[in-house]
């Protein structure tokens, strides 16, 4: 029997970053659990809310961790253990500031381009050839104003455009699940092009 995919989204957990830039990843997952009209439930053993279900007819797993950005390796470590999750078997959603707000890429491989959440996954990962998706939200324009601006509410505008990103992604997750991971690269990335 085939290993479950994991679908893990990456922010920072409590209301307090509920709508902030960082927490893109949260909101593919929650876009994702509305598609597969379930939700998660708090396993404090793995720091991580999670369920386990069928998505478009293939075993998957949706979680995202209970723990702060940069602790989130051990959540991840914890649930891709918890449910025998192979690291070729592993999707990281997370913002991304080098991506325009409205820009999602899906990716396999790489390093972390300083990402704090995926820091912290190489730390507690053998194999970081895992598969990414990266949600532009755009760059403040100076280093210095990076930490305030992922940490900020994105205008309404803003996240009508990550919103709409998220929900094409939504659309290509099969493709990914079905193992035509370029077909959904190329889909996602000429969607909403001219």
């Amino acid at each position: 029997m085939a290993a479950p995919w994991l679908i893990m989204g990456l922010g920072n957990p409590g209301p307090r970053y509920a709508e902030t830039r960082h927490n893109a990843g949260f909101w593919f997952l929650d876009a994702v659990l509305a598609h597969a009209r379930v939700s998660v439930r708090a396993q404090s053993t793995l720091g991580a809310e999670s369920v386990r279900t069928s998505l478009d007819g293939v075993d998957c797993v949706l979680a995202r961790p209970t723990r702060f950005m940069n602790e989130c390796g051990q959540s991840v470590r914890a649930v891709m253990d918890f449910y025998r999750v192979p690291s070729e078997r592993l999707l990281v959603a997370y913002d991304e500031l080098d991506l325009p707000v409205g820009a999602a890429r899906l990716k396999q491989g790489g390093g972390h381009g300083g990402h704090n959440g995926l820091r912290d996954i190489f730390r507690h990962l053998d194999n970081t050839d895992f598969l990414r998706l990266r949600i532009g939200i755009g760059h403040p324009g100076h280093k210095d104003a990076v930490t305030g601006y992922v940490l900020g509410r994105a205008p309404a505008e803003d996240r009508t455009a990550i919103d709409g990103q998220i929900a094409r992604a939504v659309d290509v997750l099969p493709m990914v699940l079905a193992g035509r991971f370029q077909a959904a690269q190329t889909a996602l990335h000429t969607m909403g092009e001219t």
